[in-house]
């Protein structure tokens, strides 16, 4: 075939652009100042993100290696290669690629002053056959609209590719660090590019000059032994530039200084040696794992600031990416959490203070954000306001608050909760409004946690919400002698999400509550709606293990959510719960059937240690739950193996892996081993409550929350977001009286009613209105004396 060469490619703007599987089998970044993070994925340079960890910059970097005769093989698709960390617990890449007439070596490490990836390459075998690069682009996060252009930088041969303020350049050089690359090719995906070259001809026959815009590839051949650098910068000339200079260091320096580096982070880390006593290796390769895999999800631009996953869920079907991109303050505190497991009181710290940066005047924080603070989904999830206060209490309980003010932060927080609260607009899972009992624990725990940074009238409000949302847990959202407790005998259960209407009326609980993420809603009533968030309530140190409602759930959640997998137990979110694959192994498109999260294998153990037991069962189970090496996933498949789609029964499904939450369980649950308690369980919170169902002193009314019984022998609050005046009677409006609320440094207005004289079956009847500037009700309210 006669070779087509020179000239712009055929085929724009190539084919709909995807990315990368989220199977990633290692992730990495320097731990020096260059601004890049990779992943590795089928043996190869995945998605690499620049100049942030929320950009990724390109779908792949892979290799061909061919006989120019016919024969060619891209080596991802093999599936038949190692991977390997040079150092336990360093992101230096090692992976050997096999054949029956090839090996393939890469060794891949990031550069630590520049923003440059180098990858070592060797082939090894057959001497016909040769090494081929294979580049797409995906510049500014797209696949759309690149341009990619084969150039000369100084008389070197380099490939390029811009789209908007971002560029990127690919090089070679040999042991000499002579010019390495050969022939070259730019083209379209799935139309001009090296790879269609190969599938059609079997042999690089085309050398077009560029392509773009559209989706873009280049190729470049290689000698059988060479250094590769890419480097990314802000024109094409700059990102060769960075590209050349890091080659013109010998690898071996290149790779020293990286792992130079990591060691000198583990080193300024303070881990108690205990936690690891004990523990079998793959369980202590797992820890070091993880703590590496939190420690590379950190940004450095904005430090403190962590994405979700440096991974796209089911990426090679569609381009969308945002949400594991994003900050979400929830996982942000629960990997903070485990920094402090490992010793790492400054990350916790930067990540303190970047959530007291980016908090809303009125004490929130947005369900999820971009790195620099502004929001992309603007729902309010009350845990993601209550958790940043029990950081602070995580981190003064170490003495690692390095002077940080926090009162101010905690006040506004605070204030939020209990203007809003107890029932959120979504639970942790960002789906259903209503009462949640992860939610709750959370916010308990964080009024409790916050209390002493506060004016004496604020502390004693919180305290007082705090316990009275603690004593009515069971009120609002457990329910008994349903179908579903008689069936497996228990005394009751905690429902997944209550309706905010239980706060007045238990029969709120059998009403019909929409599920998401499925094609038909079974129209479940709540009580009906089952998952395992309660399981916060002990590890928080609010419910006892052995408490009749947790045992009961436990019951429920072991024999509906759990599923015994090779690797050991898992457990799904929640009954019918949508988030996952088809039953086919399909893709998530909206709808799907939710898999086990070994997240809820780690929170699981968690329970264990609170009731004296040994988590390892479990911790071994996360372990194996993870790839080769060593990525936990967000989602496991929990059916016969699908192999056409990659899924494993037990193995990781199409969604984010690694998923740093997982992670930071993971080390959690290992100090949280050493220690015998819950890890991240407030030492205030323990000492008010010790597992044990609070008497509050004092119900709280307010106009979102408006409770409609109240137990007798206590008095009663009314919380108001304005002053306002109450005209109250009893039992039908007799002995009727006025007065005032008086102002709260919580931000609200209070008015302090002695009703511990009342008795069971008699009732107090109330109004407000509004002074200047106050508030109105527009309505009669009555609370009821309970019995029970």
């Amino acid at each position: 075939m006669s070779r087509r060469g020179g000239g712009a490619a055929p085929g724009a703007p190539g084919m709909q652009p995807t990315w990368s599987t989220s199977n990633k089998e290692m992730v990495g970044c320097s731990a020096g100042r260059s601004r890049l993070w990779f992943t590795i994925g089928g043996g190869i340079l995945n998605e690499v993100y620049y100049p942030r960890v929320d950009i990724p910059q390109i779908r792949d970097l892979g290799f061909i290696v061919a006989d120019g005769k016919g024969f060619w093989v891209e080596v991802k698709r093999l599936w038949q290669h190692t991977v390997d960390l040079l150092e336990p617990g360093i992101p230096a890449v090692h992976i050997v690629h096999r054949h029956a007439r090839f090996q393939l070596t890469l060794t891949i490490v990031p550069g630590s002053e520049r923003d440059a990836m180098v990858i070592d390459l060797a082939l090894t075998g057959d001497a016909e056959l040769r090494p081929y690069a294979l580049l797409s682009p995906h510049l500014g996060g797209s696949g759309r609209n690149n341009y990619a252009e084969v150039a000369d930088q100084g008389g070197r041969r380099v490939l390029q590719a811009q789209q908007g303020p971002f560029a990127l350049a690919l090089a070679a050089v040999d042991g000499a660090q002579r010019d390495a690359l050969g022939r070259a090719s730019a083209g379209y995906a799935g139309t001009s590019d090296g790879w269609q070259d190969f599938a059609r001809n079997g042999a690089m026959t085309w050398e077009y000059d560029s392509a773009g815009p559209g989706n873009v590839a280049l190729l470049g051949e290689l000698p059988r032994t060479c250094t590769v650098g890419l480097a990314f910068g802000s024109s094409p000339e700059a990102a060769a530039t960075l590209a050349l200079t890091g080659l013109f260091e010998p690898f071996a320096a290149t790779r020293e200084r990286h792992l130079k580096g990591w060691r000198d982070w583990y080193a300024r880390s303070q881990l108690p040696p205990e936690y690891l006593q004990c523990l079998p290796a793959n369980c202590i390769r797992q820890f070091q794992i993880s703590a590496m895999v939190l420690r590379i999800h950190q940004d450095k631009t904005y430090p403190g600031a962590m994405v979700a996953s440096l991974s796209v869920p089911w990426g090679n079907t569609r381009e969308e990416r945002e949400g594991y991109h994003l900050v979400w303050p929830r996982d942000l505190v629960e990997c903070a959490g485990a920094f402090l497991a490992v010793g790492a009181t400054r990350e916790a710290g930067n990540t303190l203070r970047y959530l007291r940066a980016s908090q809303l005047a009125d004490g929130h924080w947005y369900q999820n954000q971009y790195l620099g603070g502004k929001a992309y989904w603007r729902g309010v999830q009350l845990d993601e306001t209550a958790l940043p206060v029990v950081l602070v209490a995580l981190l003064a309980e170490r003495g690692a608050l390095e002077g940080t003010e926090v009162a101010d932060m905690v006040l506004r927080a605070l204030s939020y909760l209990v203007r809003h609260g107890p029932q959120s607009d979504q639970d942790r899972w960002e789906e259903t409004a209503g009462l949640n009992t992860f939610t709750l624990a959370a916010c308990i725990a964080a009024l409790v946690c916050g209390a002493d940074y506060l004016p004496a009238d604020a502390r004693e409000l919180v305290l007082d919400v705090a316990d009275f949302w603690n004593s009515r847990l069971e009120d609002w959202t457990a329910v008994c002698d349903t179908p579903l407790a008689r069936k497996y005998g228990i005394p009751g259960y905690y429902v997944r999400v209550a309706p905010s209407q239980a706060i007045s009326d238990r029969g709120a609980l059998d009403k019909i509550l929409t599920l998401r993420n499925l094609a038909f809603d079974p129209g479940l009533p709540a009580a009906a709606q089952f998952g395992v968030d309660f399981l916060q309530l002990v590890r928080f140190g609010l419910r006892r293990p052995d408490d009749p409602f947790i045992l009961g759930s436990l019951r429920l959640a072991d024999a509906l959510l759990k599923v015994d997998t090779p690797n050991g137990p898992s457990w799904r979110r929640y009954f019918d719960d949508g988030y996952g694959e088809h039953d086919d192994g399909s893709e998530y498109d909206g709808v799907g059937r939710g898999r086990p999260w070994p997240l809820l294998t780690g929170e699981r153990a968690h329970y264990e240690i609170a009731s004296g037991r040994d988590p390892l069962p479990l911790m071994d189970a996360m372990a194996r739950m993870a790839s080769p090496g060593g990525m936990l996933p967000e989602q496991i498949w929990d059916a016969p193996s699908i192999p056409e789609r990659g899924l494993q029964f037990g193995q990781a499904t199409g969604s984010a892996m690694p998923l740093a939450w997982t992670h930071a369980e993971f080390v959690k649950l290992v100090a949280s081993r050493a220690l015998q308690r819950p890890f991240d369980r407030p030492e205030a919170v323990w000492r008010r409550y010790r597992g044990e169902r609070p008497i509050a002193r004092r119900a709280i009314w307010a106009p979102h929350a408006p409770i409609g019984d109240m137990k007798a022998g206590v008095t009663l609050l009314i919380v108001l977001p304005a002053p306002a005046n109450v005209h109250y009677g009893f039992d039908g409006w007799q002995n009727v009286s006025d007065a005032s609320t008086t102002p709260n440094a919580l931000g609200v207005h209070v008015l302090h009613l002695d009703t511990s004289k009342l008795k069971p079956g008699q009732r107090l009847d109330f109004t407000y209105w509004g002074v200047p500037g106050g508030t109105s009700a527009g309505r009669d309210y009555r609370i009821s004396i309970d019995a029970s």
